[in-house]
């Protein structure tokens, strides 16, 4: 396949940064990259034009830098809470994914918070309660760390409730009609 050199015009996440001068293939350059403004073709006048997209590029990364790293020092100063429903023995029924993270990240921080979940360096879903350290990537020179403290859900009912039973408030347990009129239809299926 013949290949052709161009300069980059803007990043393109799968090729290089604005300022580049890469190598694409001829069909591709000539009917992607130049026609939509993404690139231009390699000739004496667009090589003068090279410095001043590097130029612009320094300006975006950093920008991008700046960025991150006050978003870093945002997320470093934070402590997340996240409640994660566990049974009687202390067994998780779910997990806290980097996904709920980052939709937690954005309701904290509003949209300047928003973080894209891979960015988020979770080897595997949380399943225990407890504190975690979990690292952020936010660019390819900031790593920013995030505090989530993970507690069972409903530990401060259960707590409430024992606390009430040794001060003998507890409560007569409530019954549903309809659950035990159901039971006893049950039972009375089986005794035939």
């Amino acid at each position: 396949m013949p290949t052709t050199e161009v300069i980059l015009t803007e990043k393109i996440e799968s090729l290089a940064a604005e300022g580049d001068v890469v190598k694409v293939k001829a069909g591709y350059a000539r009917n992607f990259l130049i026609p939509r403004g993404k690139a231009l073709e390699v000739t004496p006048a667009t090589l003068k034009r090279l410095s001043a997209l590097k130029t612009k590029r320094a300006e975006r990364e950093t920008k991008e830098l700046n960025e991150a790293e006050e978003l870093a020092r945002r997320i470093n100063k934070l402590k997340i809470t996240v409640e994660l429903e566990t049974g009687e023995q202390g067994k998780a029924f779910g997990s806290i994914t980097a996904a709920d993270l980052a939709e937690r990240l954005k309701a904290e921080l509003g949209a300047k918070g928003e973080i894209d979940r891979h960015r988020i360096q979770l080897e595997k879903p949380i399943k225990d309660t407890g504190a975690h350290e979990i690292s952020i990537k936010l660019h390819h020179d900031v790593v920013a760390k995030l505090n989530v403290n993970v507690k069972a859900k409903g530990d401060d009912a259960a707590a409430k409730e024992a606390k009430d039973a040794k001060a003998g408030k507890a409560e007569e347990p409530k019954t549903d009609e309809k659950a035990s009129g159901y039971k006893a239809k049950v039972k009375a299926r089986h005794s035939k």
